[in-house]
Order: structure tokens, then sequence, then C-alpha cells
């Protein structure tokens, strides 16, 4: 990586965690903007999904990264780095709903000992296919209902989901960052799972009825077709 006349690490970008930290350590402001590329997402999307709030969730993502890049001579290595700033954001964004609800009523959740995690989410197609404004509507409508639906679970639930399946952390890292049983990880899981399917089943239920228009413009186009077609000498053109 070095060289004479060059940065010896000019490819920021690429280095691992190690020597990311070595220059974090160092206050090279490079290693900050890569820190905070790496991981912006993931805290953004945890942090909300605590507080169910956009503005909150980013101001809680700047106070991670302020509380680590502070007190990063406390950070061992006894986990990845990813997992002790995730660790930070949750602590500070249920800090901050206990600030907000004091006063409210604490839910009770009744964890079950081991619940099958078995369900699979199947996510849209990726590939490069061509997709049509009427069918990118409809996966953006789709998109928004599953959105409510992950913003009305209760918080336990939609913490969870969030870490597992959207940001695909495992089982042992969510567990270990909430501080719960991996068993508990997989009942809430499973709940969220069933949550959504009973919200996005009564939503869709309702719209089953209109899959696959055929009317306004396809429709008349449709007609105009079949009538030249039908032509003169036709039963029906007479």
């Amino acid at each position: 990586m070095s060289g004479r006349g060059t940065d010896p690490i000019a490819n920021v970008e690429a280095l691992g965690e190690t020597d990311l930290l070595r220059l974090l350590r160092q206050s090279d402001p490079r290693a900050y903007h890569v820190l905070v590329r790496r991981h912006n997402r993931r805290l953004y999307r945890v942090a909300r999904a605590v507080l169910g709030d956009d503005r909150e969730a980013e101001d809680v993502v700047q106070e991670t990264y302020l509380r680590a890049l502070t007190h990063l001579a406390r950070f061992r290595g006894r986990s990845g780095l990813s997992t002790w700033l995730t660790r930070i954001a949750i602590n500070e964004a249920r800090d901050r709903l206990r600030r907000r609800s004091v006063h409210a009523e604490p839910a009770v959740f009744d964890d079950e000992k081991h619940v099958a995690d078995d369900v699979e989410i199947v996510p849209f197609s990726s590939g490069a296919r061509t997709i049509d404004p009427e069918r990118a509507l409809a996966q953006r409508e789709i998109l928004r209902l599953l959105e409510r639906a992950i913003d009305d679970l209760p918080e336990p639930f939609r913490v969870v989901f969030v870490m597992r399946i959207v940001e695909e952390m495992s089982v042992d890292e969510t567990a270990g960052i909430l501080g719960v049983p991996d068993t508990t990880v997989r009942t809430r899981l499973h709940r969220a799972r069933a949550r959504l399917r009973q919200v996005i089943n009564a939503e869709v239920g309702t719209a089953m009825m209109h899959v696959f228009p055929f009317a306004d413009m396809r429709c008349e186009q449709t007609t105009t077709v079949i009538l030249q077609r039908l032509g003169r000498g036709s039963p029906l053109a007479e």
C-alpha cells in the first residue's frame, strides 16, 4: 500500500476495520467520511424503528457518531464496529423514547419461549426488466403500505423486524445489541410478521377486484382494433 511519492493509504474507502480504526484514532477526516458512509443507513433505520420519527432518528445518528468518536478509546473490538455503533444508537434512541413517554403506561409483551422462525419475505425482483409506469406506481404504493404497517408495529417488534429483515442482521447480533435471548428475537420477529400479514391482507384484500386493470385507453384501443378487424361485410358491421 505504500510507495515513493504516494499516499500510503490513498484508498481509504477500501480499508478494513482495523486500519480504519487506526485512522479514526488519528482524527483523520477521511476516515470520518468513510465511517459515516458505511453505517448511516443502518443507524438511521434502527433509530427510526425505535422512535418512529424521521427527524429524531437523524438526530440520533448524529449523536451516535459524536459519542462514538468522543469515546473511541472505549472500543475494545470485542464486537464489530457496526455492532458497537448500533448499540449506541439503540441506547440513545431508547433514552429519547423514555423521556418522550415518561408518563405513558409501558406495554407488556409476553414473549414465548420458542417460536419457529421459518417465514420468508420475498423481495421484489431487482432485474433489469423494464417496469411500466402503472406497475412502478403500484410498487411505490405497496412500499408505502409496508412502511406504514411497520411503523404501526409495537416498538419491540418493529425494532427486531428492521434489524433482522430490513438490515439483515443475524439473530445473535440482534440479540446481543438488544440484550435479550435469541429466542426472544425469534418470537418478536415471528409476531411482527404475523401482524404485518394481517394488516397487508386487510389492505390488499379490498383492492383485489381492481387487479389486472383493462379499462380506459387500453379498453378503448382494443375495442377499436376489434371493430377494424371485423370490417365491412361482417354481420356485426351491418
